[in-house]
């Protein structure tokens, strides 16, 4: 590698790489922007010579040349949901890749942070969850372009989609809890079209398989998860198995259980959905859908980087098949029918003979 005037290796260069590659300066231009006008086999090249001399573009003079901020706007609803971090560690490394520097903005925070960070001159968005803002993630898409991360929100401006299949996903569990056993279902369900797609596909999957369905109204929170649980589990008639719209939510559900006096899964099996590191830890050890979130999230990356070549390009949907990851909070249901728990939380005892 050539040495600097200090006696340190030169930084490479957009020229070297392209030289390394055996390309124009401007096919790299275009692979680093995302373009899908490049063949895969120059792709190949132009990222292998990239990742063989450690080519970092420069943000400052990329910038300048281009008349760009060279930044993203990442736009959140919940940054302590751990799914959240989960996307971004798929998304950053294709932003950073492409010489771009993610801003990241809480809706919870900040209502309007899509129009705030339009007003930043970012150069594309990347909105992540459902949310109630949908106008306001209109106008952003209208001025930049945009991609949707792990919702199903329709917008009436050019955007793409990517999130994983949800409805597949729930009918994994229902399929999963009517094997061991279960009858008799519910489901604490979400908000927003997440929530109401899951919701609606609880409700298909019990009834094409003959289960009776119960579904208890929350909002993903564990507080909401907890409150929704304690309604469901007091019922005369409880449910031997409970599906909650997301981990955290299911966290709440666990904690509902252990209240009562009910064991985990020997009296109510609980499944969760995204398949957060939470659902992972050994003292939780949640089923739980993995809906593919770092995956959504490189996909993310990569569909705006094309947008921001092409914005002409027509909007697209991808849904990722997401897999069912068994642990220990599922199980078959006792053989004896469930019964309400008493007063004190503790299950009534059977009359001895």
């Amino acid at each position: 590698m050539a040495r600097g005037r200090a006696g340190g290796a030169a930084r490479p260069t957009i020229r070297s790489v392209a030289e390394r590659a055996g390309v124009s300066k401007s096919l790299v231009s275009l692979v680093l922007q995302g373009s899908p006008r490049v063949g895969e086999e120059s792709r190949r090249a132009v990222l292998a010579a990239v990742e063989e001399l450690g080519y970092r573009p420069d943000p400052a003079a990329r910038s300048l040349a281009e008349r760009r901020t060279r930044t993203v706007g990442v736009v959140l609803d919940d940054l302590r949901n751990p799914w959240f971090v989960d996307l971004l560690d798929g998304l950053r490394p294709v932003l950073t890749a492409a010489g771009l520097r993610p801003v990241l903005a809480d809706t919870n925070a900040e209502p309007r942070a899509a129009g705030d960070l339009v007003r930043l001159r970012v150069d594309g968005l990347v909105v992540v969850g459902t949310r109630d803002d949908v106008t306001a993630v209109e106008e952003a898409a209208a001025a930049v372009p945009t991609v949707l991360a792990g919702t199903r929100d329709a917008l009436g401006a050019p955007a793409d989609l990517v999130a994983d299949d949800g409805e597949a996903g729930v009918r994994l569990v229902v399929e999963h809890l009517a094997a061991l056993g279960h009858r008799h279902l519910a489901h604490v369900a979400g908000t927003g079209a997440v929530g109401a797609l899951r919701r609606d596909a609880f409700e298909r999957a019990a009834g094409a398989g003959g289960l009776t369905a119960t579904v208890a109204a929350a909002d993903m929170t564990e507080d909401g998860g907890h409150r929704a649980a304690l309604r469901l589990l007091r019922r005369p008639q409880r449910p031997t198995a409970v599906l909650a719209a997301n981990d955290v939510s299911a966290l709440g559900v666990l904690a509902a259980a252990d209240e009562l006096g009910l064991r985990v899964p020997q009296d109510v099996s609980v499944a969760g959905y995204d398949d957060t590191s939470l659902a992972a830890l050994r003292r939780v050890s949640l089923t739980s859908v993995d809906n593919r979130s770092r995956e959504v999230g490189r996909r993310a990356g990569e569909l705006l980087l094309q947008r921001m070549a092409d914005p002409a390009t027509a909007p697209r949907t991808e849904l990722l098949l997401p897999r069912l990851v068994p642990r220990r909070s599922t199980g078959a249901p006792a053989a004896s029918p469930p019964g309400p728990p008493d007063h004190r939380g503790a299950r009534p005892q059977r009359p001895q003979p």
